[in-house]
Parts: structure tokens; sequence; C-alpha cells
């Protein structure tokens, strides 16, 4: 049985979970799982974990990102991308200072979530709120961004890349660009290039996937980048005990022959103990 990740170039028109469902259908297999969720609209990188792998899931949401995005200037929409309908318009006549313009939104900011996301507000979504046509105050929240670079400009659409922290809207940042270039706008296209450690070079196509072209990534290789502590005794991690190591973030937990037995956290005492066995 395949154990490990499967990192999927999702195409536009699809949600997170019918991804996962095609991958159930093509490994014939329950366990299934995402994370990271793509709006339906959105393309790129999906990290999809395949049995054992699944028990990793919470500890493979990425911290950083990498998306390209192309914003279209001159109309706004309630949901911030082309989905949505449009609310106001504004004719497009050039603009000023778009580097200066991008370059401000380095580094941490504060940023309003759309409307049309799943962010519970009262035990409910906030897109659930819009769909009533309702109003919810929604509160700021900190995001960071790392790097945002140029790509392209063709007329009233402007495509860039960004490096960003967890919990980024690419939408919310698309109209906050095309406000402070003196117009309305939304967020045209979106394709994620990396989650973590997994970039598109990394991903397999949908048909790909069907005709058995695709690459499993071992859960050990998943976490080459975290640190490693390796056990003498396996059965420490095997029984869930914890470890007399103190490190202020999670580690990976091996065995002497390379394979990963769980994912260890600091229990605030000074020791380790285990957040979650992978074996």
């Amino acid at each position: 049985m395949n154990d490990g990740l499967i990192i999927i170039n999702k195409p536009a028109g699809y949600t997170s979970h019918d991804i996962v469902n095609i991958v159930r259908k093509t490994l014939h297999t329950k366990k299934v799982g995402h994370a990271g969720t793509l709006d339906p609209d959105a393309m790129g990188v999906l990290v999809v974990a395949v049995n054992k792998a699944t028990k990793a899931l919470q500890f493979l949401t990425a911290e950083n990102k990498e998306y390209i995005a192309t914003l279209k200037l001159g109309a706004s929409t309630d949901t911030m991308d082309a989905s949505g309908t449009v609310l106001d318009e504004k004719i497009f006549h050039g603009y000023d200072n778009l580097i200066e313009v991008l370059d401000s939104f380095l580094g941490d900011s504060m940023q309003v979530p759309p409307m049309y996301s799943a962010i519970k507000i009262n035990g409910k979504k906030l897109y659930e709120y819009a769909r009533e046509g309702k109003e919810v105050k929604v509160d700021p929240r900190p995001i960071h961004i790392d790097e945002i670079k140029l790509l392209k400009e063709e007329d009233d659409e402007i495509t860039f890349r960004v490096n960003c922290s967890k919990g980024t809207y690419i939408r919310s940042l698309c109209f906050d660009i095309a406000k402070k270039l003196g117009y309305p706008g939304y967020m045209k296209t979106l394709i994620r290039s990396r989650s973590g450690d997994f970039d598109l070079s990394q991903g397999c196509t949908l048909d790909e996937l069907k005709e058995g072209h695709y690459k499993m990534i071992a859960l050990k290789d998943a976490f080459a980048s975290m640190d490693h502590y390796i056990l003498e005794d396996e059965s420490i991690a095997l029984n869930g005990k914890r470890i007399n190591e103190s490190y202020d973030h999670n580690i990976a937990v091996f065995n002497k022959k390379g394979d990963i037995l769980a994912i260890y956290g600091p229990d605030g005492a000074g020791r380790m103990k285990s957040l979650r066995g992978l074996f």
C-alpha cells in the first residue's frame, strides 16, 4: 500500500476536496487528505497525503507560500476575484509608481480578509454571511510578505509573484494594491507556485495521476527540512514517552534505520512530548 505525499498541480474549476476524491478513486483508498486549501478558481500546488501520511497533515500546512497572481484594474467584485459580481468600475488611464506601491506591502502589516472566505465569526463562515447579504465586522489580521516582484505589465493587468506567510489572502492583497494605484481591482488569476518545501516542479496533473505518472514522496522525505532527532531506543516514541531534550520548536523523530516515528514538540517543562505518532 502506498503511503506518502503527492503534489498535485490543481487546475481551476476544482475544489481541494474534489482533488481528494479523485485521488481516492484513482488510488483505491479512502485515506486521503490535503494540506492548505486552494480556492476553486486557483491553480497550482496542492499537497495531498495518502494513507499513513494523513496523520502528518497538521504539520504539513506550510507557514510560507509563494503565489503568482494577476491583478485586473478598473473593476472590483464582491468576491475580489473574477467569479464575483462587479461592484465598482473606473476607466483605466494608466498609473504611476507601481514598484513603490508593491514594495509598500513588504514586511509586517494588517490585512482584512475577504468576506467570501471560510473564516468563522460567531461559529459561522464569512461567505455564509456574505451570501445572506449580512454585514459583519471583520478584524484585520497580521500577515508578513517577504518578497513581492513584478513579473508583467499589460495594459490594465499586473502580474506579480509574492512570498508570504500562511493566512495571507491574495485576493485582499490585489484589492489593496489596486486601491493604492487609484483603482478598483480584483484578482483575475492565481497560481500557488510553492507551499513550504513543495513546488510546481514536483507536481503532477490530474491526467498524469490517472495514468500513474506521479511521484510519491515518502513521509521521511517530507520532513527533510525539519530538525531531526534519532532515537537509539525507538520504543520511546512508539509508546509516546517524553524525550529528555529541550527544543523550542517541533522536531521529527527517527529510528536508527531512518524511519520516521513521530513529531515531537516542547512540553513547557524542558522536555519534548509526542504530538503525533507516524508509524
